[in-house]
């Protein structure tokens, strides 16, 4: 059996057009596997916020980001891919971290091209791609396992305009430039937070690896990463649920309860503690 690396470079090689679906503990890494996804995917929005109340403004530490990352792939057996943010801000950052992520045992990440703090009220712009490619040449310089993946995340179609956007001017000249050159430097795949399909095909006509983008599904990208509706929905039932009990005195659990046996490996464990019992003489149910 090979290792979450080599199954996402597996994936990218073979031309499938998969989903890397939302995750942000170990328990959901399971359950997108149980329900069939071939990838997973944590971001830093979801990390920052349900682990560390944060917003994704570059605030959350690539410590922390690898602790949470370390737990979902060390429960699943799909890879993961995990948002790297910027992996610092100096290519000794990035080569560091590069090492960090993959002795965590993840398959993969995406580092971007923002300047920080981004995602935030300040219009900070890219960094250029001289430096960009300086980036990803040190995440590939510090790779041991030659299946682990490396993806260059473009911010220049994610405009200000677009809420608290990311850095880019939009141009997609500019970012088909940026794509080139960062597969030159050594990236597996290209990866946009928004783009679209006119784009998307232009890019994949130009640029020699593979192209993903977030949110829909769009023809031609090599993958999708789909990513803020777990965390959110989660968010949403709690704050329902803890509304309800606040103004009630309790909760309605007529829906169901979550039937997690299968998800927290209970038959296992049963069947460890059970033999043990047995084995030294001690009372069992």
């Amino acid at each position: 059996m090979g290792t979450q690396a080599q199954a996402l470079r597996g994936l990218l090689e073979s031309g499938e057009n998969f989903i890397a679906a939302d995750v942000y503990t170990a328990l959901t890494g399971r359950i997108v596997q149980h329900v069939g996804f071939k990838c997973a995917y944590l971001g830093g929005g979801a990390c920052g916020a349900m682990h560390y109340a944060v917003p994704d403004v570059g605030i959350l530490s690539q410590i922390e980001q690898i602790e949470q990352a370390a737990r979902i792939a060390n429960a699943i057996d799909i890879p993961l891919i995990v948002d790297a943010d910027t992996l610092g801000e100096t290519v000794a950052d990035a080569y560091h971290l590069t090492r960090r992520y993959e002795q965590a045992g993840i398959a993969g990440f995406h580092v971007e091209d923002e300047v920080n703090p981004k995602h935030s009220t300040h219009e900070n712009g890219l960094i250029s791609i001289a430096d960009m490619q300086a980036r990803i040449e040190a995440c590939v310089k510090a790779r041991k396992d030659p299946a682990f993946v490396i993806i260059a995340r473009c911010d220049e179609l994610y405009v200000a305009s677009m809420g608290v956007g990311g850095g880019g001017s939009g141009s997609l000249e500019e970012a088909i430039k940026r794509g080139k050159a960062y597969a030159e430097a050594g990236a597996d795949a290209l990866v946009f937070p928004w783009c679209s399909p006119e784009q998307m095909a232009a890019i994949c006509d130009a640029v020699p690896i593979p192209v993903s983008a977030m949110g829909a599904a769009l023809p031609r990208q090599a993958f999708l990463i789909s990513t803020g509706w777990g965390w959110n929905g989660a968010a949403m039932l709690h704050m329902e649920r803890a509304k309800q009990l606040m103004e009630t005195g309790e909760v309605d659990m007529s829906g169901g309860v979550f039937d997690d046996t299968a998800f927290v490996d209970k038959v296992l464990y049963g069947d460890l503690i059970r033999d043990w019992a047995k084995k030294t003489g001690r009372p069992t149910r």
